[in-house]
């Protein structure tokens, strides 16, 4: 079979997106200063990214959500996309997950409120490999599926069960991770590491898989993200490692190549949220892999996606086509040290 394109299966909900002056403390407030609605989640953002760096690529995903207004706004938004989403399953039994995603613009930071409920009863029964010709699986999110974070049918979790599941039918796996505490982090993506062909994670989650600190008095430690990224390598059967962060990312390789490259230099005054900046860097870095280019142009066009997408509130809004975001890349110029 000649596979091609990218299944994304998880997690999918409604994000409606704020942008705030300021955030209040408790018993304070703050003013609505923009707002945008969109799809949200680890397999909408990568599908939706993917589908429009590369609007010929095939993409397909999996998950359930709610017979109500948010799924059906979804099933809406996939269809926009042109995402085939045969296998997003709907139930009456639960309400499709939001999230109140909140961006300040005093602070630039980013600060996440979300109901989940489609999420509890998502199972591995969900996802069906059957017919599916894709090369890449991407999975998301371990920590926010009650069933799934659990022990399934003799596996530590249901994560597990599907990534061995997918690369049994012959799909090459890849796990995104949601901020959550790094010990719960670790217990859940330790056992799954096995199953894994790539992994694109974020510098604090990273330090949660392979217990080495990698921010110090909030900055990111480079050297510190390779000794994590090696670590993690270790513990499992990928082939690619790759860290971001704010100014730079990092990819360690199984044949013992190391790879490191600042980000881009965003305006500032281009910058609207940084919501969906890590699914952004992860469609641009998995997209570079599923074309087979160097790990380099992969590194590069992870971090223009990133850059692009800043530029919205919403996840998705702001990537443009793979060509674009790297002249938008270019134009504004690297970071030359991470």
């Amino acid at each position: 079979m000649t596979r091609h394109g990218v299944l994304t299966g998880g997690t999918w909900c409604h994000d409606r997106n704020l942008m705030v002056d300021v955030w209040p403390a408790e018993d304070g407030r703050a003013d609505v200063i923009a707002e945008e609605s969109g799809g949200g989640g680890s397999a909408c953002n990568l599908a939706v990214g993917i589908r429009t760096l590369d609007p010929a690529l095939p993409v397909a995903t999996m998950g359930l959500i709610g017979d109500d207004a948010d799924g059906r706004f979804l099933l809406a938004f996939a269809d926009r996309h042109g995402i085939d989403r045969t296998r997003l399953a709907v139930t009456r039994e639960a309400a499709t997950d939001y999230t109140l995603a909140f961006s300040t613009q005093s602070s630039g930071r980013r600060t996440h409120i979300s109901a989940f409920g489609t999420s509890g009863l998502l199972t591995p029964e969900h996802f069906n490999f059957t017919q599916v010709t894709h090369r890449i699986f991407h999975l998301g999110l371990p920590g926010v599926h009650r069933i799934m974070d659990a022990p399934w049918q003799g596996e530590a979790n249901g994560w597990v069960d599907t990534l061995k599941r997918a690369r049994a039918a012959g799909l090459q796996t890849n796990l995104e991770l949601v901020s959550i505490a790094p010990e719960a982090n670790a217990a859940l993506v330790r056992p799954c590491l096995p199953h894994l062909d790539l992994l694109v994670v974020n510098d604090h989650e990273i330090a949660g898989i392979a217990g080495i600190p990698t921010v110090q008095a909030g900055r990111t430690d480079v050297a510190a993200c390779i000794a994590a990224a090696r670590a993690a390598l270790a513990a499992g059967a990928m082939q690619v490692v790759a860290v971001h962060f704010p100014r730079g990312g990092v990819v360690v390789t199984r044949d013992g190549g190391l790879f490191v490259r600042g980000s881009v230099r965003v305006p500032q005054a281009q910058i609207a949220g940084a919501n969906g900046a890590g699914d952004a860097f992860a469609a641009g870095f998995v997209y570079g892999m599923h074309e087979r280019w160097p790990i380099e142009q992969a590194l590069a066009l992870g971090h223009a996606a990133a850059a692009a997408s800043l530029r919205r509130l919403s996840t998705t809004d702001g990537l443009e086509p793979w060509r674009e975001c790297l002249h938008l890349a270019a134009s504004w110029g690297w970071h030359e040290d991470p």
